[in-house]
């Protein structure tokens, strides 16, 4: 492959690892409290937290680019207080990658949590084990095949962003350009379409073994429930 696939690999694999690392918390907080509380506004919680599976991916990026632009609602401030820009930039990529699969990760997690024995975290209370560290000891370990499962739908999910990412982040080669938008890129030249098979079928590559380790950790999350 070209040096200039490569760089769209290299900064894919940048975007997905830093979109799920930054959502990953609050995806495990809010699966575990979609599955474990009831609470006015739930529906309008779980409402909120699928809507980018539902949006076209293009609104997403328009929602992003007004809160998160240079002069956008939470943008404004960090740019100036902490010098934090997602025009233009990888964070960008990144942030429109987060959102877009956050959805997959959380209804993973909830699973997960759900299929939980609660018997097993109220021995541990009845122990002397307080909330966290009921948690972290007991819900989170017998929960995490499930987790990791979200992670990994979600990694995948953030390596085929394309709508959201190119209206934050734009179409920057060796800044913003992702393995889609390389791809959309080279449709648009010459001979695009066969130079890019190579990086298609890496692509596809990635994507089924992204799945397939998905469905593993659901089979062993089921095995370790039953």
């Amino acid at each position: 492959m070209s040096p200039d696939e490569w760089s769209a690999i290299r900064l894919s694999l940048q975007v997905a690892g830093a979109g799920v690392a930054a959502s990953l918390p609050l995806g495990i907080a809010l699966g575990w409290l979609l599955a474990r509380q009831q609470f006015p506004g739930k529906t309008l919680i779980e409402t909120f937290v699928n809507l980018p599976l539902v949006l076209p991916p293009v609104v997403t990026g328009y929602l992003l680019l007004v809160t998160f632009g240079r002069r956008g609602w939470v943008g404004r401030y960090l740019d100036e207080w902490l010098g934090v820009r997602f025009i233009f930039d990888w964070k960008g990529a990144a942030l429109a990658a987060a959102v877009v699969s956050f959805p997959l990760m959380v209804r993973a997690v909830r699973i997960a949590f759900t299929s939980v024995d609660r018997r097993l975290e109220q021995a541990a209370r009845t122990l002397g084990a307080g909330p966290w560290d009921a948690f972290f000891t007991v819900s989170l370990p017998l929960a995490r095949h499930g987790v990791v499962a979200g992670a990994v739908l979600s990694f995948a999910r953030c390596l085929g962003e394309f709508g959201a990412t190119i209206m934050i982040a734009g179409n920057i080669p060796g800044e913003t350009r992702t393995i889609p938008l390389y791809i959309y890129n080279q449709l648009e030249t010459p001979g695009g379409i066969e130079n890019s098979m190579s990086i298609v079928v890496f692509s596809v590559a990635i994507a089924a073994a992204a799945l397939m380790i998905g469905e593993w950790l659901d089979r062993r999350s089921g095995q370790h429930f039953t």
